[in-house]
């Protein structure tokens, strides 16, 4: 079913574990379909290479060895030659995927855009989008809440979003005490200190 590639990258991944104060950090994917990745990356600020890369992976043996290839494919390249890396790439590069696993190299491509454009939206590298509801509410949808493996927003725990100048406040229907405020709150972050500069989360069921 796997290539020998594949089994090599699951049985000895490379990149592993986390980065301590990582210039980005995201996490993709759902318990709901069964995968989830969070990347960390280091990024040099003047040649925009990216000097260090890990992951921490829930999943299948696919999932881990697609994102494994992935970091591997990047590591010391520029953010410029990872936005054009493709979940073909990663195929190709393991030597193919059954086509039941093919999503696993799409979660791997997108764990990593979304971590280069969390980066460039930090520091200005690319135009911002207009600062509006339906933009927060869009980065919402990627924050899942680990129980249930659903996002914040279909599952009714985004209670309000309220809009200053440069600046959002988010009231989450969930009380502070709840096992997976911490991840929730963290993810909140992750998907929106890029795009505004005060952000502020409120809890309260």
């Amino acid at each position: 079913m796997y290539s020998k590639k594949v089994l090599n990258h699951f049985m000895n991944p490379r990149n592993t574990g986390e980065i301590k104060n990582p210039d980005v950090k995201i996490t993709e994917g759902s318990l709901a379909c069964g995968d989830m990745l969070t990347l960390y990356m280091k990024i040099d600020p003047k040649s925009h290479k990216i000097k260090k890369i890990k992951f921490k992976s829930y999943g299948c043996a696919a999932n881990i060895a697609t994102t494994s290839m992935m970091t591997e494919l990047v590591k010391g390249k520029k953010i410029e030659y990872a936005k054009k890396l493709t979940f073909a790439d990663i195929q190709k590069a393991l030597g193919g995927l059954p086509t039941v696993k093919v999503h696993c190299s799409v979660l791997a491509i997108d764990g990593l855009k979304s971590a280069i454009r969390s980066y460039e939206e930090k520091h200005g590298l690319v135009k911002k989008e207009p600062l509006d509801e339906s933009l927060v509410r869009t980065r919402l949808r990627r924050v899942i809440y680990p129980k249930t493996g659903k996002d914040i927003v279909s599952m009714g725990i985004l209670d309000k979003i309220k809009l200053g100048k440069n600046s959002v406040e988010i009231k989450l229907n969930m009380e502070k005490g709840d096992q997976f405020s911490k991840n929730v709150e963290e993810e909140v972050r992750e998907r929106l200190e890029s795009i505004v500069k005060n952000l502020k989360i409120k809890f309260g069921a």
